[in-house]
């Protein structure tokens, strides 16, 4: 702390007024104590934290206005008054709606006579901060976990697997990742065939089809197979693949097929085994779920039975799939009409129960499927809690529009929703009258409509106000 070189030179003449004036803007709240600590003036020089606290401290001991925990602080300002350096310590205050207020709080001498001067600044505005930044941190510390568990799933799934598999970035064309199956076929360690090109793993007449055919899988995002030979081994084989985006960089799964096995898209017509086909289906982290066009399910994965809290398979099959979505009568109606018009549905955000209570936030896409004389329909369900807001809400503030209130329909029933619509606009509409009127309670209930006794009562309910005070004048 530095002060002033001549303080008695430089402030010599001012008088009470002026000192109160100057400690009241220096401070959001100023008390004059007696050497007991007994409060005998007080001022704020924030009208807001006058208004939380409002209550008459006057005549009551300072130690006996703070909570039981921050009693030890009060006495440490006391015990350390006359330190060259006294430190300023926080203390909560009890406020009259059940919260409390943090402040912290400096002592001082006023001159010979044993008054004292405890200056407070009002920390509600620094803990507000500090519990966004928790919830921040808390937010991106879930994402990180769900972005490590997604990673493992992903290296499991590919280390896992009996398929060849070999993830290529198609500007380079240089080999990202293979599993040990594809790198036992290519005659290397997975570790070394990582940043080699792709060309190199096949013979001449086959490295010189390769650039022709990346790039049609560049310009269009998918080719039929590749047919090609290997060098280690001299073995036929075909490359199909799956091309996907990842840092702004296209890639593709490659999955090395012996020459004669049957073709994937056959096989995901159950024209040939599709268990590896299967596998995805089980192993992929979104919910999967295949139904008839009545909506009963046919085949469900695992991360649907996660999300509906269901032990097995069995208990999901030939139920309807409305019976864990969040609007009954409504979502499964919404989609199957979309996927009958037009083939497909993208993003539909519901909510998906658990058949033990649970609820989550979920987006919907769905497709219709061909090959069959039965009409199918294939739903993709993601849990998308994570994307919540962690910027608390202000309790002031209205939905922000039509479509989250109608979104809320099948969780809340009409009446509490009117309800509490209701409740929030007479609250917002009272205290836009007390701030025209700057607090007159009969001008604000002439302003509104109502007799002066009407108010109070709603004042009340909402807790607004000192009516105690209000009642008085």
């Amino acid at each position: 702390m530095k002060t002033f070189k001549a303080p008695r030179k430089a402030l010599d003449g001012l008088d009470a007024g002026t000192v109160a004036a100057l400690v009241t803007a220096s401070s959001d709240i100023a008390l004059v104590l007696d050497r007991r600590g007994v409060v005998r003036d007080i001022a704020f020089g924030n009208p807001e934290l006058a208004a939380e606290l409002g209550a008459d401290w006057v005549g009551k001991p300072f130690n006996s206005l703070v909570t039981v925990d921050s009693r030890p602080k009060i006495e440490a300002l006391f015990a350390e008054l006359d330190a060259p350096e006294p430190r300023a310590r926080q203390a909560n205050h009890p406020s009259p709606g059940g919260a409390t207020v943090a402040v912290s709080w400096s002592l001082r001498r006023l001159g010979e006579d044993g008054g004292l001067l405890a200056q407070g600044r009002d920390l509600r505005a620094v803990a507000a901060l500090q519990q966004r930044l928790i919830e921040a941190e808390q937010s991106l510390e879930r994402d990180y976990s769900k972005l490590r568990l997604a990673e493992a799933r992903y290296r499991l799934l590919l280390q896992s697997s009996a398929e060849p598999t070999v993830v290529v970035d198609l500007g380079t064309q240089r080999i990202v990742e293979a599993n040990p199956v594809a790198a036992r076929l290519l005659g290397d360690d997975a570790k070394r065939l990582a940043g080699r090109p792709l060309g190199e793993s096949l013979d001449a007449a086959s490295g010189r089809q390769l650039p022709e055919w990346i790039g049609a899988l560049r310009a269009a995002g998918r080719a039929e197979p590749l047919r090609a030979r290997l060098v280690a081994g001299r073995r036929e084989c075909r490359l199909a693949a799956s091309v996907f985006r990842q840092d702004n960089s296209s890639h593709a799964l490659l999955r090395i097929e012996s020459a004669g096995d049957a073709d994937p898209a056959a096989a995901a017509n159950g024209h040939a085994p599709a268990g590896r086909f299967v596998e995805v289906f089980q192993r992929l982290p979104d919910a999967l779920v295949v139904c008839d066009a009545g909506g009963r399910i046919l085949a469900a994965n695992r991360s649907f039975l996660d999300l509906a809290q269901l032990a097995s398979e069995e208990q999901a099959r030939n139920e309807s799939l409305e019976r864990w979505l969040g609007r009954p009568g409504v979502d499964l109606g919404v989609l199957t009409a979309n996927l009958r018009q037009g083939g497909e549905v993208r993003l539909f955000a519901t909510t998906l129960r658990g058949e033990l209570g649970s609820s989550v936030e979920v987006e919907i896409s769905a497709t219709r499927l061909s090959g069959s004389d039965e009409p199918a329909y294939a739903y993709a369900i993601r849990n998308v809690e994570r994307r919540r807001a962690v910027e608390p809400r202000d309790a002031k503030a209205l939905p922000r529009s039509v479509e989250q209130m109608t979104e809320l329909v099948g969780r809340v029933s009409l009446k509490e929703l009117v309800r509490e619509t209701t409740d929030v606009i007479e609250r917002l509409c009272i205290e836009a009258a007390l701030e025209l009127t700057r607090d007159n309670r009969a001008s604000a209930a002439e302003m509104l409509g109502l007799s002066r006794q009407s108010l109070y009562v709603k004042l009340r309910r909402y807790g607004l106000g000192d009516l105690d005070s209000a009642e008085r004048r």
